[in-house]
């Protein structure tokens, strides 16, 4: 039977499953905050969710390829990302102790005032665009090449058939569904590594964990970069933050730190897919080559893995995009508001895919755009001036035009390889938030 059968039958049977079990939302409570019978989500079902929310089709996508670029240090050097979720688990948990702050846009609009509220909500709007177009494009690619019918239609049915779970129950169906799919994609990945190391007596931990050279050159530039990211990277995705308000401060802080470090191992496990066709001599997309030499099964569980980790980051992009209109800028706060609010979304995030954009460029670049956020919530506690919300903000997206169009001076790049620019410009942008956050409290003083 042809392969493209099975991958339509998994998309359309594991979608309406989804569906089925999904709770139904009868009320806002349930639709936008999940909250069901007075209870609120546990630290298993917190931390699952935080993980397979962030584990998104892109990013095991991504950390195949680096696997295949740089060995284990691309697989580390990504999986540096989820370093966000220890950072804003910490933030948040103070927040919300300390300064008994009920979300994030309450803290900006007591601190910073409206203005800040609404340069914020289209930083995290334009993350929730990318999030949509970036995950669906890799689904996609498993049923033809870019521009093919076949294509494009698998991405339309697979975000079509996403959004109808979703709608039936916001927020409580995207943790509940999110709990599920953190199943399958744990057994899904062990099947995939079972495989790999059963097929070749070469291919030893011992080689994965020599494959690569720990050098700029080679990956370290990148691990860097992740770095710094993650001091402002988690505060623009409403997905994760929207959870760092859901559940008791203490089950907050253990689910984030958690989700922290089995977030990174699952992104470090995934990468040896990478690492596997880097010593097998592969070209092109690590996992889809890698699934392509396995046989039909394998390329089968592989295309299974993307579809549950596309369909749990689109379903949670939905249901925050919903909140944010609905509950953050206080637009609508009905169910009929929040449905629609999500078909909008998923429309317009969908016309990128039309347009050819690039994947990786969904993480690195809105990254870098938002290192504004750095001192306003590491500092979250210091006193700040209006003015200082805007300058550090503004002065971040400026230095992501300045990678977007790679005009940053080269004196100012230390480094060689791939992903010099984007350490360096993060480095020096983040110094100049820094400065430019302070100042008018400096000149105050």
């Amino acid at each position: 039977m042809d392969i493209k059968i099975w991958q339509w039958a998994l998309v359309i049977t594991s979608s309406l499953v989804l569906f089925f079990l999904s709770p139904l939302a009868k009320n806002t409570n349930q639709f936008f905050m999940a909250k069901q019978r007075k209870k609120t989500p546990n630290t298993f079902m917190l931390m699952g969710s935080l993980v397979i929310s962030w584990i998104f089709a892109k990013s095991i996508t991504n950390a195949a390829n680096l696997g295949l670029a740089f060995g284990l240090v691309g697989g580390v050097a990504y999986a540096a990302y989820y370093v966000s979720f220890a950072v804003a688990g910490i933030i948040i948990y103070k927040m919300r102790t300390k300064g008994n702050y009920i979300s994030i846009h309450q803290f900006l609009t007591t601190k910073f005032g409206k203005s800040a509220v609404a340069v914020f909500s289209i930083l995290i709007a334009f993350r929730l665009f990318n999030e949509v177009w970036s995950n669906t494009m890799v689904i996609g690619s498993y049923f033809g090449d870019p521009d093919s019918t076949a294509y494009y239609w698998s991405i339309l049915v697979f975000t079509v058939l996403t959004l109808s779970y979703v709608l039936k129950g916001g927020m409580s169906s995207s943790i509940f569904t999110d709990v599920i799919q953190m199943g399958f994609f744990s057994i899904l990945l062990l099947v995939i590594l079972g495989a790999i190391f059963s097929s070749d007596a070469n291919f030893t931990t011992s080689k994965v964990i020599t494959s690569g050279t720990w050098s700029f050159d080679m990956g370290l530039n990148l691990l860097f970069a992740a770095l710094l990211q993650s001091l402002s990277y988690p505060f623009h995705d409403p997905v994760l933050t929207d959870r760092g308000f859901i559940s008791s401060p203490k089950i907050t802080l253990k689910s984030f730190l958690w989700a922290s470090f089995i977030g990174a191992i699952c992104i470090i496990l995934f990468s040896v897919i990478g690492i596997y066709a880097q010593s097998s001599g592969l070209q092109g997309q690590a996992a889809v080559e890698v699934g392509k030499a396995f046989g039909v099964v394998i390329l089968l569980v592989i295309n299974f893995i993307m579809i549950t980790s596309a369909a749990s980051t689109l379903d949670s992009t939905f249901s925050s995009f919903s909140k944010l209109l609905a509950i953050d800028l206080n637009l609508g706060n009905t169910l009929k508001f929040g449905r629609l609010s999500m078909i909008v979304i998923a429309v317009i995030g969908t016309i990128p895919v039309f347009l050819n954009a690039e994947i990786l460029s969904a993480t690195t670049i809105s990254g870098t755009m938002v290192i504004g956020l750095t001192p306003i919530f590491i500092f979250w506690h210091k006193k700040a001036d209006i003015l200082s919300f805007h300058l550090s903000v503004f002065t971040g997206i400026i230095f992501g035009f300045l990678l977007i169009f790679k005009i940053f001076p080269q004196q100012l790049i230390f480094t060689t390889g791939k992903y010099a620019d984007l350490l360096w410009v993060n480095f020096w942008g983040i110094i100049c938030c820094l400065i430019l956050y302070f100042i008018p409290t400096w000149i105050k003083k």
